[in-house]
């Protein structure tokens, strides 16, 4: 299932693209404003944010160049009434990746989702195979040898993340980031406790090591 964040402060306007792409098979969360939308992403992994410009308190920009960041990856799109070259110039210099304008006909929204989508990679099966391992980010279950392990929703998520970019190096800060939140009061030793739990649970996989970057953090390495 694809995770979509809708972040638009037009009650009606919200409501009606969370139907409709809810009605075309994603699962959709609505948010009317940028902080709202930093308390779901606290709690939640989406794969598209999309977001109007023109908000209360936080605009678009800023709320697209905080996202970015911390996620460098996830797809935004913005959604608005500004139709000028300037909004355009700085909505693409933030980091987004399509810019729709209001009024716009709802299909044309749901195609270029899709498209954005297909360009993530993300459309695909939601089905990590490491080896002996395998990671469903839809049930939210780890396989190892057709047992199923146990896990927390923090614990898969970490776990998924260093799969899903072998060989490369992710910093305690960037996990906690993304996976405790940005207002966390948590240490950054919570991180090496949660890997030091994945290395325990996942000690029987035949497919991957969990290794630590001294100074840095961690990275998974294929066998």
């Amino acid at each position: 299932m694809i995770h979509i964040l809708v972040v638009e402060d037009d009650k009606k306007l919200n409501q009606i693209v969370c139907t409709y792409l809810g009605d075309k098979g994603y699962q959709v969360k609505g948010c009317l404003d940028a902080n709202e939308a930093y308390d779901a992403m606290y709690s939640h992994l989406y794969d598209l944010i999309i977001s109007d410009i023109m908000m209360p308190d936080i605009d678009g920009f800023e709320f697209a160049q905080t996202v970015r960041e911390i996620n460098k990856t996830i797809p935004i799109l913005f959604m608005t009434a500004r139709d000028d070259m300037t909004a355009k110039q700085k909505g693409f210099q933030v980091g987004i990746d399509d810019y729709l304008v209001k009024p716009f006909d709802l299909e044309e929204l749901a195609l270029r989702v899709g498209a954005i989508l297909r360009r993530a990679n993300i459309e695909a099966a939601k089905e990590l195979t490491v080896g002996n391992l395998v990671l469903d980010s839809d049930a939210l279950s780890a396989i190892v040898d057709g047992a199923e392990v146990a896990v927390t929703l923090r614990e898969f998520n970490i776990l998924y993340k260093l799969l899903a970019y072998p060989k490369k190096t992710f910093s305690r800060s960037q996990l906690m980031d993304e996976f405790w939140g940005l207002e966390s009061e948590t240490s950054l030793r919570s991180v090496d406790v949660y890997i030091t739990k994945l290395r325990d649970k996942f000690s029987e996989c035949d497919g991957f090591d969990i290794v630590t970057v001294r100074g840095l953090g961690y990275k998974a390495v294929l066998r």
